[in-house]
């Protein structure tokens, strides 16, 4: 994932925790709040109690892998997965699944977006 795409700062993780709304699944938190910026950015973290550093950084990698194929469907948004320590023992396709699943679920995707707001014009 390109850095411009990803949430860096402590500053950005702390806007989008505080403002944003949060969608919990058995692998991952997902946390969302729109933005004015034309892209997504994407900000994964896994605390220690997922284990050793190898451990949280498989953990974040198979975030930003989930996400990847999805980010093209996402505009306006800044996001957050919070690992959780089941994602380690799960294979590559729940975890895409569970993205997809919150994806859906937070209302993120472009064309969800545009059918509510012909829905309510």
């Amino acid at each position: 994932m390109q850095p411009r795409y990803r949430l860096k700062g402590p500053a950005d993780f702390r806007r989008v925790r505080r403002t944003g709304t949060s969608y919990s699944h058995p692998l991952f938190i997902l946390v969302a709040v729109a933005t004015d910026l034309p892209a997504v950015r994407l900000g994964v973290s896994a605390s220690r109690t997922m284990g050793t550093a190898v451990r949280r950084n498989r953990a974040k990698r198979r975030l930003r892998e989930a996400f990847r194929p999805l980010m093209s469907d996402l505009a306006g948004w800044d996001l957050i997965a919070v690992a959780r320590p089941a994602l380690l023992l799960a294979d590559g396709t729940a975890v895409h699944s569970a993205a997809r699943q919150l994806i859906r679920r937070a209302g993120l995707l472009r064309s969800e977006n545009r059918e509510r707001a012909e829905h309510l014009a």
